[in-house]
């Protein structure tokens, strides 16, 4: 089955971005709070769950329960951006009001796994 080209770049990104917890994980590791156990390996995780969500979203057999997949991770990870507004050292040197536009931009993402449930 063939999907619309906007549902293939959504994966290629959270393909991209997971590739970049292995590749760059410092950053990673910099904006993960402190009060979760284990930050390398949740940060090694993440970007795991990144890639192979990124991909079972192209493939109709795993399209959805990756979507939904997605959408759950997007929500998860709003603990991290309201963490990194805490204070300074927590913003990783990224300005307050980039920090501030994340949040509405992680509710954007997740409707856009959202709109691809089901038959497209």
């Amino acid at each position: 089955m063939t999907y619309p080209w906007h549902l293939y770049l959504m994966s290629v990104i959270y393909i991209f971005a997971g590739t970049m917890h292995f590749i760059n994980p410092k950053v990673y590791l910099r904006i993960m709070p402190k009060y979760l156990p284990q930050p390398k390996l949740l940060v090694a995780l993440s970007g795991l769950a990144e890639i192979l969500l990124g991909i079972g979203a192209c493939f109709s057999v795993t399209k959805d329960l990756s979507l939904y997949g997605i959408m759950a991770m997007l929500t998860v990870f709003l603990s991290v951006h309201f963490y990194m507004l805490k204070g300074k050292k927590e913003a990783a040197r990224i300005p307050k009001w980039m920090l501030i536009l994340r949040i509405p931009l992680q509710f954007a993402l997740i409707y856009w796994a959202y709109y691809y449930l089901g038959d497209i």
